[in-house]
């Protein structure tokens, strides 16, 4: 709310006007403003494209940033309490030691399995978030679908997001077995 009375960022949009008539007329444009704009390699317009993400990234990372706090709080605790990290610290393993080899990565089972429900929800909010800031997105075309009672479009994105929560909750089980020193393959 500061930042809107101090002017320090940009309201809406993905870029200002200038910049947006830039980026759609590069050549191979991927309509990606920020991939986009590091192609160009122009300060200027790297910066202009970063400062209207602010906002829209602090939405949506407010979203889940209490949870994982949370998450990673308690699991940690968990750990630390765990006999295998009471027997390292009969033998004399250093704190800092024990907290990284022997505490964290327990710790970050549980953390990489929630980010797959948490990818689902911030697919959920950016129905909001992007029609909030005028962003063009999947959550934004869903929400214009939705008001024209184009159905067709509303279940072709509904069914892309399945799949991005599908493809993403692989993903997260993958590296959550990779971290897991219990799974073996």
């Amino acid at each position: 709310m500061f930042s809107v009375w101090l002017g320090w960022l940009p309201l809406g949009d993905r870029a200002s006007t200038r910049v947006s008539l830039v980026l759609d007329n590069i050549p191979g444009a991927t309509g990606i403003y920020i991939v986009d704009a590091l192609r160009t390699g122009n300060a200027q317009i790297i910066g202009d494209v970063l400062a209207h993400a602010v906002l829209p990234a602090l939405t949506l990372g407010l979203l889940t940033a209490g949870i994982f706090l949370r998450l990673v709080r308690a699991n940690m605790i968990g750990s630390l309490g765990s006999e295998y990290v009471d027997a390292a610290r009969s033998r004399g393993v250093r704190e800092a030691r024990l907290v990284r080899t022997h505490a964290f990565r327990p710790a970050l089972v549980p953390i990489i399995t929630v980010m797959g429900l948490q990818i689902a929800m911030l697919l959920g909010g950016s129905v909001l978030t992007e029609t909030t800031f005028g962003w063009r997105g999947l959550g934004f075309e869903l929400n214009q679908y939705l008001s024209a009672r184009d159905f067709v479009a509303v279940q072709g994105i509904v069914a892309m997001l399945a799949v991005i929560v599908a493809v993403t909750n692989f993903v997260v089980d993958v590296v959550a077995a990779l971290i897991d020193p219990r799974v073996r393959f």
